[in-house]
């Protein structure tokens, strides 16, 4: 039976949390990807320049999305550009180990509660899973357009400069389903497949 999770997520939810654990996740999230992960270490975590006023708007309403709440590695297929009437045709996950030099501190920024995309993230990440307290939901990949269907409004979108992709479209999602694959417990079912499969593979060349 799948866990409903509402946003803003309370740390003891986050806490009962366990490897394995299906989820169906409901509220607000953020999408962001490779360039949105670098805007924000480059002038919230590490600034390497002095932030635009423009910039610090943006960062002071994203905060308020953030909040123990979720941001997606997704880059979606969105359509209604000209007519800013938006409404997304394909959310599925992308890759989220590109963002693992960012993530743990982008966590701690914004105090959230989870981060959705698949494949999975190292060991940085899921320290700060431990710190946060946090955890990462493995969306399913493939199954773009039946995630698209989960999203119920395009509440506003930001740094829309970097690109429909790359840009961090703040969205409300309905029973977006995942499952728990790295846990505040530090535990991480991406190591354990990949130790067994070393195991494995070992046991075939020995």
């Amino acid at each position: 039976m799948s866990i409903e999770l509402h946003t803003p997520i309370a740390d003891e939810d986050i806490r009962k949390l366990n490897v394995g654990d299906t989820v169906l996740l409901t509220g607000v999230a953020v999408t962001g990807r490779d360039a949105a992960h670098k805007w924000l270490a480059d002038n919230f975590i590490h600034p390497v320049k002095e932030v635009s006023a423009e910039d610090r708007a943006n960062f002071s309403d994203l905060k308020k999305y953030l909040e123990r709440g979720l941001i997606y590695h997704c880059g979606p297929v969105v359509s209604g550009l000209d007519t800013k009437q938006y409404k997304f045709v394909a959310a599925g996950p992308t890759t989220s180990i590109r963002e693992e030099p960012y993530q743990a501190d982008v966590m701690k920024l914004f105090n959230l509660k989870g981060v959705i995309g698949k494949g999975g993230m190292g060991q940085k990440t899921l320290a700060g899973c431990h710190d946060a307290p946090a955890v990462y939901f493995h969306a399913i990949g493939g199954a773009a357009a039946l995630i698209a269907q989960t999203v119920k409004r395009v509440v506003a979108v930001y740094k829309y400069e970097f690109g429909v992709p790359e840009a961090m479209w703040v969205i409300e999602i309905e029973k977006l389903p995942a499952v728990v694959t790295m846990d505040a417990h530090g535990v991480s079912l991406h190591d354990q497949v990949r130790t067994e499969s070393e195991r494995k593979l070992q046991e075939l060349i020995s």
